[in-house]
């Protein structure tokens, strides 16, 4: 049995990743996770241990990271931990520069000497972001692969030099490295400070709608599972030194999506009025990206891959989920699930 080294297998697409890994493949996963506070071991309730070995730890700690690749031997390495909130991000850019770029560093470097130590057929996928690319007008096309980094956050910077690293370890040293860059993920466990999981729950509980702006901002939405099989995809076909956009074909301004959640809502647990009144326009985000859009068109072609869930159905799915799971977000929400409350009643946007 191979083993793998996931980084933040305890946020939202990590763990998500990690459950299906551990369901479609044969792949033992061993899980890094600094547990910040979008860190949840409650999201991998459930999983194998003799398949899954959680270890608590940060991914700028050297000796940490290089004594999981001497005692686990990995095939390969899956890179999603990230600080990832903008809003976070414009308040205390250091830590996400800390993280996403040292971090990446030191992952890179730990890998790179244990390729170079006679692992030959290691192999690194660098999850990132479409934000690095900047923000579109409406009449331009979508992002391909070949379109030029130009991000406008702390977050999405941080990115775009963790993504730049990547790519110079490829080219400098030969380090199998492939990256990806996804649109905007929703579905099971994301933490309740983005915008469709925190949109949902201020519905279900009758709390004010704080929309972004003029709700008019644009993103391609991809269900995580997708990503997920997307980026499992990569690891086991995709060409070292590649770049891999991963979208979900399905635009939707931010203000569409609110009201499809108070629909759905609105259909499931009937309140006193339509929840579509809870909505308030905020003062937008400084430096606000108006619109991202994936063309998937490259990973289409050359590896298979497709998104396989529709927005109107991965919603649906997801808004059913949270329905169901109602102790998981209860305990983020109330602050039981890590010794401080959370910050997390803020306007939110994807």
């Amino acid at each position: 049995m191979h083993t793998l080294i996931v980084t933040g297998g305890a946020g939202f697409i990590g763990a998500n990743f990690v459950h299906h890994v551990l369901e479609h493949s044969d792949f033992k996963v061993v899980n890094l996770d600094a547990l910040t506070y979008a860190g949840n071991r409650e999201s991998l309730a459930g999983l194998d241990p003799a398949r899954h070995h959680f270890v608590h730890g940060d991914i700028c700690d050297r000796a940490l990271v290089r004594r999981l690749f001497s005692e686990h031997q990995p095939s390969g390495l899956v890179h999603f931990a990230a600080e990832s909130h903008v809003d976070r991000s414009i308040e205390d850019p250091g830590a996400f520069i800390r993280t996403n770029v040292v971090g990446t560093q030191t992952l890179l470097d730990a890998a790179l000497d244990y390729w170079q130590g006679g692992a030959s057929d290691f192999r690194f996928v660098h999850v990132s972001t479409d934000e690095v690319y900047g923000s579109l007008k409406l009449d331009q096309p979508a992002f391909t692969e070949r379109h030029r980094y130009a991000p406008n956050s702390p977050y999405a910077a941080s990115k775009a030099a963790a993504d730049h690293l990547a790519r110079a370890w490829q080219r400098t040293y030969g380090l199998p490295v492939m990256i990806t860059n996804c649109s905007n993920n929703y579905g099971p466990f994301q933490f309740p400070e983005k915008l469709i999981p925190l949109m949902l729950i201020n519905a279900l509980e009758g709390e004010r709608l704080p929309v972004y702006g003029d709700g008019q901002q644009r993103r391609d939405w991809l269900f995580v599972t997708d990503h997920c099989r997307a980026v499992l995809r990569v690891l086991q076909a995709g060409e070292p030194g590649r770049v891999y956009n991963i979208g979900g074909n399905a635009e939707m301004t931010n203000l569409d999506v609110v009201h499809m959640l108070c629909e759905l809502l609105d259909q499931r647990v009937p309140a006193q009025r339509p929840r579509h009144e809870l909505i308030e326009y905020v003062t937008d985000r400084p430096g606000h990206d108006r619109r991202y859009a994936i063309d998937a068109g490259r990973i289409r072609d050359e590896l298979g891959w497709a998104p396989s869930v529709d927005f109107a159905q991965g919603l649906a799915d997801t808004v059913d989920w949270y329905l169901a799971h109602r102790d998981w977000w209860q305990r983020i929400r109330d602050g039981r699930y890590r010794s401080e409350r959370l910050g997390i009643g803020r306007a939110a946007q994807a």
